[in-house]
């Protein structure tokens, strides 16, 4: 739980310390602290003096005793009336007047901020009060007072932004004037590579300092020291960097040191793109060697896959969207999925316990939306249907106020909200989400983890009192739930369900995808005020310093919508087998239409299959045979396994004789290469492709040519056969589908060819593959591109320019829902059939001319040689096997995918086997 856990890590290491950035208002600085008495009743009998820490900030005082019963004081200084030390003569400056041994404080308002230690509303104090400060060092005095009259000019100034350029020069003039500490390097042999100033960002506040970059580590020294003399963290542990947009411009950096946590190590905003740019390559490149960048593609593919969460999944998205927990304004959003609370059981396996996950919350409720759509029918340019965004930090902290009241406090000046407002129940703000005219809000990560600590009032804050005199306490929780424990592992299983799975892309479409903005997103109901959009407004192009500080002001309090990671449909999850089954077990053995035997030879059967993947970088050689004279393009094998036919550049057609081990027969058909071929079922022919532009038929039985088919007009460069229908694939830019009836062999019919369907393309085509159910085709052609086809209509339904180069081969996942292509330019590709989505670009450092896959795992045929599992969702190899003396050009795996024999240009075929 990212947010809690990190106000937790704080509190135990600063324990002992009350003061924090939180009591700060919102973008102002902490310049320095100097220890100091603050005198209570100066001269009189009861005089007293109170030990701590004095804080110059930018635009107040703050003193914090040493004593934990004594309040905190906080002096505004836009209150302050007189500020004045003894060292001072000059009579006519009413700031300047002598006092006795300190730093005078008039002023007309100040906050007394945890009294007695207890986090609380602060207590305001209005009338005109005298604070008077003795700081430990008066050598100091005269550096202090200055830097507060700077301070407390500015604090006058009419117009924020005006305020704002006069802090942000105050504040460059002290960093200009420091560096970082070199004797803070871990070690004297350190390289500096890069030093720069920044600032490091936690919730709701920034702290000014440097920033410095060696060889071995990422330092970060705070200007004031706080909380620590130096933030360091070891370049060798760093797993994940990202830039960052932070208040609207592209200034952020983020640094994990781990895989999956969403709770950064540091997050630092830069002064300049140039800074932040040049700090991230420094950075990665000394991580790229050992770590892989993933993309949304990447964990699409995973998530789809089912090897990581529907939690998981979207927490990626919101990292990769620039949601991160250090910055409230884009703190990670995630949906409302039970729409029930009112039930005493939650029944998972009903549509209606679920929200509508393809509608934003404004539309979830059909008369608001219809009230909403005719105020947007109605409003001028720039319209937009929902005036308060899904998620801002006031929306974080609502959810959050038990276990982060410091932040409330802050964000609201020092109160906590209405106590009719605050998140009393789940199912009061579900219906206000529902119903409310302007509240639209979704969820954030920790109604989804382990953490049950925000909804118990466990600090025992007093929240107020609600009409009718109940106090604020813990939060409602539905019927349904036992407790705060319970109420969140039945979130989670309600999260990861197959309800959710099934309908979960329809929600990223609307948050992270193509439904986000533009006319899809005025479609879907889901449109925003402008301003929320990253791209909304250059704040470059604005000249005018206050114009800008109230536009950044409103944007962050309203919430920002994440960046845009899709802009094609989301696909669906691919959901289990196992799922359906055991969804269906209700069902009685005579419904069911498969026998309990069939059943369970199917599951020995993909039991068998997943075994051999899982053990495929385990393949060795068995045995090799020379029995071409050219490269070898094609190999097909009897079901039995004991006749392997064999095509090549050669012109040949050859049988070998697995038993034997011999060369049965050898056949010529024309003196043009023969790419590719294939046994029809029976054993009985074998069909091979030519670069004449013929497709021939043999007859294995009587060893003889049995057929021709002239149907291209230039190079046939891959067959495949399905039901009777043989698919032909060519250099003159076409696929075509046959409807083949077989001739009586022994007399002098012919087969019957009958032409089905055309699949034009601009270029020649180098490969193809079928779905299992046959209606789905894909081809990659020479130029690269990608087609997938609806063959029974004969239409494209997607076209990708994946490659740069020859499509060297391509091939559908066994559930038919991917599609892997590897290409001339040393890539694989992976596409999602649905969508027509790029998923997932994994570059090898050698062409990969053929593979088999089994949707995660690949194993490849390289240029050089040498097959290669690869683990496709890691994008990395995992093992490296010696093999053919030159490019491996055709592969052949059995059903079981234990045995593999493949072809290569040094004209051998190589038999290998599974060793477990």
């Amino acid at each position: 739980m990212a947010f809690i856990r990190k106000r937790r890590q704080e509190r135990e290491l600063y324990s002992k310390e009350r003061f924090s950035l939180l009591l700060l208002n919102l973008e102002e600085y902490y310049f320095e602290q100097h220890r100091a008495n603050h005198i209570i009743n100066k001269g009189c009998r009861d005089e007293r003096k109170i030990r701590g820490s004095l804080k110059v900030c930018s635009k107040s005082i703050i003193f914090e005793p040493d004593e934990s019963l004594q309040p905190i004081i906080k002096i505004p200084l836009r209150d302050c009336v007189s500020i004045k030390a003894p060292e001072d003569n000059e009579a006519n400056n009413p700031f300047l007047r002598e006092t006795s041994g300190g730093i005078s404080v008039v002023c007309n308002q100040v906050f007394l901020i945890k009294e007695r230690n207890v986090i609380a509303p602060y207590k305001t104090i209005r009338g005109k009060t005298e604070h008077l400060f003795q700081l430990d060092v008066a050598g100091k005095l005269g550096d202090v007072v200055q830097t507060l009259h700077q301070l407390y000019r500015a604090s006058c100034l009419d117009k924020m932004g005006d305020q704002a350029a006069m802090i942000t020069a105050i504040l460059q003039s002290r960093l200009a004037r420091t560096s970082f500490d070199k004797n803070r390097f871990q070690s004297i042999s350190e390289t500096l590579r890069m030093e720069c100033k920044a600032e490091m960002v936690t919730p709701l506040v920034t702290n000014p300092g440097h920033v410095c970059v060696t060889d071995a580590n990422l330092y970060f020294q705070p200007l004031n020291g706080y909380p620590k003399p130096v933030v360091q963290i070891t370049l060798q542990n760093v797993r994940r960097i990202y830039k960052r947009r932070h208040g609207l411009m592209p200034l952020g950096l983020e640094v994990f040191c781990t895989e999956n946590d969403i709770c950064s190590d540091i997050y630092l905003k830069f002064y300049n793109c140039q800074d932040r740019d040049e700090l991230y390559y420094l950075i990665a490149a000394y991580i790229e060697n050992h770590i892989t960048e993933h993309t949304a593609e990447s964990y699409m593919l995973q998530w789809q896959r089912g090897h990581i969460s529907n939690y998981q999944y979207l927490l990626h998205l919101n990292n990769l969207a620039d949601r991160s927990c250090n910055d409230l304004s884009q703190y990670p959003v995630f949906p409302w999925i039970i729409a029930d609370y009112s039930s005493t059981e939650l029944d998972l396996t009903k549509p209606e316990t679920f929200r509508d996950l393809s509608k934003p919350i404004g539309a979830l409720n059909k008369e608001r939306l219809e009230r909403l759509l005719t105020r947007y029918e109605e409003m001028p340019e720039p319209k937009f249907m929902y005036g308060s965004h899904y998620s801002s930090p006031g929306y974080v902290l609502f959810y959050l106020v038990r276990v982060a009241p410091e932040y409330m406090l802050c964000l609201q000046n020092g109160k906590f909200d209405h106590a009719d407002r605050m998140f009393n129940s789940v199912a009061e703000t579900w219906k206000n989400c529902l119903d409310g005219a302007t509240d639209f809000k979704e969820l954030i990560p920790e109604f989804y983890e382990n953490d049950s600590s925000f909804l118990v009032n466990s600090l025992k804050l007093d929240l107020g009192k609600r009409q009718g005199g109940k106090a604020v306490e813990d939060v409602e929780l539905p019927p349904w739930a036992s407790g705060p424990d319970d109420f969140l592992r039945k979130s989670q299983e309600a999260l990861e369900s197959q309800y959710v799975s099934e309908h979960l892309h329809e929600w990223i479409d609307l948050v992270f995808g193509c439904k986000q903005k533009g006319s899809k997103a005025v479609t879907a109901c889901n449109v925003f005020h402008p301003l929320t959009y990253e791209g909304g407004v250059d704040l470059n192009s604005i000249m005018d310093p206050n114009e800008k500080v109230a536009l950044l002001t409103q944007i962050l309090e309203f919430g920002q919508t994440p960046k845009q990671l899709f802009t094609t449909p989301h696909p669906q999850r691919i959901m289990p087998k196992s799922s359906s089954r055991t969804s269906s077990h209700s069902v009685s053995i005579t419904e069911s239409p498969v026998s309990p035997n069939e059943e369970s030879f199917e599951d020995l059967t993909e039991e068998s299959i997943t075994l051999a993947w899982n053990n495929i970088s385990k393949l060795r050689q068995d045995e090799q045979y020379k029995i071409h004279k050219e490269a070898i393009t094609g190999i097909a094998v009897t079901c039995n396994g004991s006749s392997v036919f064999t095509t090549s550049q050669d012109s040949t057609l050859k049988m070998f004789s697995k038993e034997s081990k011999t060369l049965q027969r050898s056949v010529s058909f024309s003196n043009m290469a023969l790419s590719s071929c294939i046994i029809l079922p029976g054993d009985t022919t074998v069909v091979s492709s030519s670069w004449d532009n013929n497709i021939y038929f043999y007859s294995v039985a009587f060893g003889r040519r049995q057929d021709i088919l002239m149907g291209h007009d230039d190079a046939v460069s891959k067959i495949c056969w399905r039901d009777g229908c043989l698919y032909s694939a060519s250099w003159d830019s076409t696929v075509k589908v046959w409807k083949c009836v077989p001739g009586e062999t022994l007399s002098n019919k012919r087969n019957c060819f009958e032409l089905l369907a055309e699949l034009e393309h601009d270029v020649s085509v180098n490969t193809i593959d079928l779905t299992a159910s046959n209606s789905i085709l894909a081809s990659g052609t020479k130029e690269g591109t990608i087609s997938v086809w609806d063959v029974t209509t004969a239409t494209v339904l997607h076209q990708l320019p994946c490659h740069s180069g020859t499509v060297f081969d391509a091939a559908f996942s066994p559930d038919g829902r991917h599609l892997l292509s590897a290409g001339e330019d040393c890539c694989f590709k992976v596409i999602d059939v649905q969508t027509g989505m790029l998923i997932s670009s994994v570059t090898a450092g050698e062409p990969q001319r053929c593979f088999r896959w089994d949707g995660n795992t690949v194993l490849s045929g390289s240029q050089s040689g040498e097959l290669l599992t690869w683990d496709l969702l890691s994008g990395k190899v995992t093992e490296r096997i010696k093999g053919h003396a030159g490019a491996v050009t055709s592969m052949w795996m059995n059903e079981q995918c234990n045995s593999v024999i493949t072809g290569g240009e040094d004209r051998q075929i190589i038999f290998w086997k599974l060793q477990y």
